[in-house]
Formats: C-alpha cells, sequence, structure tokens
C-alpha cells in the first residue's frame, strides 16, 4: 500500500521500475489523442472541474491511462471526494503510477503521472479516507473505463506461503500477492503479525479468471487443501493469524462461500471452523514472502510442510491444474 511517505521517498529517490517504457514524439501523440486529452496528457494541462460523468461513476471495471493503455486504478478504490474529479486511494499496482515534484502556479504539491509513457494524470494529496490516507485526483481526459474480465478472492488458510504455493497452480489463476487483512493497525509488518497481537491473517489475495474457474471451484480448493476445522492453527503453526479465514468482496461470493461450506460440513471429521466475513482492506506483505514457495523450494519448510500440500492438490485436482 502506497502512503503518503511513500510518494514523498518516490519524488526524491525516483520512482519504481515501471513494467514497461513507451515512448513517442510529440507528434504521434497528438495524432493519436484527442485536443483536450493531449493538452491534458502531454501539456500537464487541467481540466474544468465536474467536467466529466466519471466522478459519479462508480460502476466495477477497471482505468486504464488513455494514451498507453496501461491499467491504473480499480472502480473498488474510487470514491467520492467532492472535489470535481475522479478520486482514487491507491494504484492498481504500485509500479504504474509515478510521482513527481511539482512546484508551479506557487505551490508544492505531488504530480502523478503514468510510469509507463509518462502521461500526466493529476495530483495526489494526503487527504484521503484511511487506512491510505490518500487521494489520486486524477483528469478524467487521462483515463479511459475498460471492462474487467478478472476477479479477486482473498483467503486465509494458515501460513500463506502455503496458501500461494497450492492456489497459483490453478488454471484461471492469474496472480496471487500474500498479505494482512481483518486487524487492528494500519500496514503491519511480517515481525508483527507473527506476534499475533495485531489480529490480522495471513491471507493471500488471488486474481483469477472466472471463464477458467469459477469462485466455487477455486473455494472448493481452498477448503479442501488445509485443514478448516483446527481453530487459530494449520499444523504446528499456533496462533489468530493462522486462522482459516474466507474473505468476501461482494455478496454472491458471501453467498457461495456460505453454500459450499454447508455443504462441506460433513466431509470432515470435525466442525468447520472457517470464518465468513467481508474483506475490510487487504496489505500486500514484505517483498521476500512473495512466490514464496517457487523461491526457497529446497528450504526445510517448504519441503517437509508445502510439498505435501501441492502432491495433494495434484492427486485430488489434476484437471485443473496448469
Amino acid at each position: 500500500m502506497i502512503r503518503w511517505i511513500d510518494a514523498i521517498r518516490f519524488t526524491k529517490n525516483g520512482n519504481l521500475t515501471p513494467p514497461k517504457k513507451i515512448v513517442k514524439p510529440n507528434a504521434e501523440w497528438k495524432q493519436q489523442l484527442s485536443e483536450e486529452a493531449y493538452f491534458v496528457t502531454r501539456e500537464k494541462g487541467t481540466e474544468r472541474a465536474h467536467s466529466s460523468d466519471l466522478c459519479s461513476l462508480f460502476e466495477p471495471g477497471i482505468y486504464a491511462c488513455t494514451c498507453c493503455e496501461t491499467q491504473l486504478f480499480d472502480a473498488n478504490q474510487k470514491f467520492e471526494s467532492g472535489t470535481g474529479w475522479p478520486s482514487f486511494t491507491q494504484p492498481l499496482e504500485e509500479n504504474t503510477v509515478g510521482y513527481v515534484a511539482d512546484h508551479s502556479h506557487g505551490m508544492s504539491r505531488i504530480e502523478v503521472i503514468c510510469n509507463v509513457c509518462d502521461a500526466h494524470l493529476g495530483h495526489v494529496f494526503p487527504d484521503g479516507p484511511e487506512p491510505s490516507g490518500m487521494r489520486y485526483c486524477v483528469n478524467a481526459l487521462s483515463l479511459k473505463k475498460v471492462k474487467s474480465t478478472l476477479e479477486k478472492a482473498v483467503f486465509g488458510g494458515g501460513c500463506f506461503w502455503c496458501t500461494e504455493a497450492v492456489l497459483q497452480r490453478l488454471q484461471g489463476v492469474e496472480k496471487i500477492v500474500s498479505g494482512y487483512s481483518d486487524g487492528n493497525i494500519h500496514n503491519p509488518t511480517y515481525r508483527e503479525i507473527c506476534s499475533g497481537l495485531t489480529g490480522h491473517a495471513e491471507v493471500v489475495e488471488v486474481t483469477f479468471n472466472p471463464k477458467v474457474i469459477d469462485y466455487k471451484t477455486l473455494l472448493l480448493v481452498f477448503m479442501t487443501t488445509h485443514d478448516p476445522t483446527t481453530l487459530n492453527r494449520q499444523g504446528a503453526d499456533v496462533g489468530t493469524q493462522y486462522r482459516s479465514t474466507v474473505l468476501y468482496n461482494s455478496e454472491a461470493q458471501k453467498e457461495i462461500a456460505t453454500e459450499l461450506l454447508n455443504e462441506l460440513k460433513n466431509s470432515f471429521d470435525a466442525p468447520i471452523v472457517t470464518e465468513i466475513k467481508p474483506l475490510s482492506v487487504f496489505y500486500k506483505a514484505e517483498a521476500e514472502h512473495q512466490n514464496y514457495y517457487n523461491n526457497n523450494s529446497e528450504a526445510g519448510y517448504c519441503s517437509y510442510i508445502i510439498s505435501p500440500k501441492i502432491q495433494k492438490l495434484k492427486k485430488l485436482y489434476t484437471h485443473l491444474l496448469k
């Protein structure tokens, strides 16, 4: 999660490495863009407040850069700021938005740009809603709404290294991010999580293609590749951070999860203790916890704990594997 201190740091030390870089001469941008879009994105202009209905549009979807079509913001992070410009609390990915010190017009601000093509987007301010406290104030002309074909699910099944390693092997799973959710402090660290005092659970955020694997199938694999009957533990990992939890982000996911857990209640030797709760906020874990099994498959924990889970996955769900 990007916080204000991060934005300041990026303006001083440079931005994160973008997924790619697109450079075109101004003449080509002029040919591609409308006159108004060129003025805003390539000449750092500002559109008139309340000039676009994008401010009041809150349908699900993704907002991409109008110049290069890099996906920048998710509608789930959009909020009504009352400023007259579309406002977001976070970018879709941390490295797709860049930060530049702006001292124009007698003010000191932080400009936000597309980190791929350097298009001017707007500015960011530290007066947004918690937990990030950020308000990305973006010109509507800098954005284009694109329909997202992907969905997200958040599960916690003990150590997130295990859950990540299992689910990332499924067809239709596009991306998995390990992190923390459902606790009582902002931006927790792994060390704080391990204390068991923050109230967070170790979870994974799964981005998946519902045309390849639907939410119910994904949830079924999750429920049957960890032990949902042990309260606040998975094997030797003990603590509330290792609880079994399903954090839904829509009423449809809630209904599917409730129905599936009811269907599975007689499939285990003990009662299911998996929580079903609304997703509040997801915090991405530190870099060393991402793609952990694939990067550390020879480590003891991976060999003795995670590998058997993957073998179970292969035995039960061969037809679903990549």
